[in-house]
């Protein structure tokens, strides 16, 4: 072993990581990433780069920020006895929340499956990382959350709400309920909130002390501005804020953010012709034999199939990248689907129609 090399010095948890891995799109019609599958009307993209280039990139972004979170406050109708803190998409905000509540011995408890970046920050910040298990219909076992809570009183408990990659929406009582019995933060991670019917923790959290919020604006279609938002009482995020690296959040982010938030009718009819799509997609899955169809609130859909590797493998030697789950045995021979434009979705429904006939043949 070299001395100063990383196999000496870094932590062996670390080294047994494996980066977070994005899959190569070129050429693709890319359904994996939960992403907005549509571009800016093009006369709004052409204001939008007029104000862009009017920002003095010769010098650092404004530290508070005061009117990209008055923007995110108008849109998603945050009240003003809250704060808000500014991430590096909202990625850096559960790293912040980790790194935040990290002491000695400390743990933290998220359901799974859920989000690989919970277990992965918990690994990052040294904390102790619990998964609890999701029935099989991937419904919560609301006693097996609140028994994990009371046994390794965790410093953070992770909700997705909806989950991903499962698609679905907890009850809001038990998620409630995990808030009352914790000694720790309860984060509820409502990145895919505009494509919920409304389902939010929002109103709870004057109410509720140890709860914090996350969103994004990249479900919305800013995926590529990398604005992340947590949102608490006062005192939770003053203490965020200590860790938050100074100009976190580039000028040019924040000029198109703001520009575009307060445009929001535009971002809000794609949402609505997403979740239209949504339920299409829906009904189309329910009618190829082979395929099991879970219910979602997101922008995506989840689905089982006889070969779940070899189906991953067949869209995409036909031009369509979707994702595939391994090491999960909850997730076995599951794909998550992206809701695209009709058209991306009718091609990849007739894809797996033919890649799964010869199951049902």
């Amino acid at each position: 072993m070299k001395p100063g090399g990383p196999q000496a010095l870094v932590r062996p948890e670390i080294l047994a990581l494996e980066a977070y891995h994005v899959a190569p799109a070129t050429g693709m019609v890319k359904l994996d990433a939960m992403e907005n599958p549509y571009r800016l009307p093009a006369q709004l993209a052409r204001e939008m780069g007029e104000r862009l280039a009017e920002v003095a990139v010769n010098r650092y972004p404004d530290p508070t920020a005061a009117e990209l979170k008055q923007a995110l406050r108008d849109a998603m109708g945050i009240p003003a006895d809250l704060e808000l803190v500014l991430g590096n998409g909202s990625d850096e905000l559960l790293q912040m929340l980790s790194l935040a509540v990290a002491r000695p011995g400390a743990s933290v408890v998220a359901l799974e499956p859920s989000f690989v970046m919970y277990r992965m920050g918990a690994i990052v910040a040294n904390l102790r990382y619990v998964g609890v298990a999701l029935r099989p219909d991937f419904s919560l076992d609301e006693e097996a959350l609140l028994g994990a809570i009371a046994r390794e009183k965790p410093t953070i408990t992770w909700i997705a709400y909806p989950n991903n990659p499962t698609g679905n929406l907890f009850p809001r009582e038990a998620i409630l309920a995990a808030t009352r019995a914790s000694p720790g933060l309860v984060v509820v991670d409502e990145a895919y909130y505009p494509f919920s019917g409304g389902a939010s923790l929002l109103d709870a959290l004057p109410r509720v002390p140890n709860l914090v919020l996350v969103r994004t604006v990249s479900k919305l279609g800013l995926a590529g501005l990398r604005v992340g938002v947590a949102i608490g009482s006062p005192a939770w995020m003053r203490e965020l804020e200590k860790l938050r690296p100074p100009y976190n959040v580039n000028s040019l982010s924040m000029c198109a953010a703001r520009f575009l938030l307060e445009r929001s009718e535009v971002l809000e009819a794609q949402t609505r012709a997403i979740v239209r799509s949504r339920g299409e997609l829906e009904a189309r899955l329910d009618a190829i034999p082979g395929v099991e169809r879970f219910p979602s609130a997101a922008n995506f859909v989840l689905v089982r199939v006889p070969d779940g590797a070899g189906a991953y493998e067949a869209l995409k030697r036909r031009g369509i990248l979707v994702r595939t789950f391994q090491g999960s045995p909850l997730l076995a021979n599951c794909l998550r689907l992206t809701v695209g434009t009709p058209s991306e979705n009718a091609r990849l429904l007739e894809a797996l129609a033919s890649i799964l006939q010869p199951h049902h043949a």
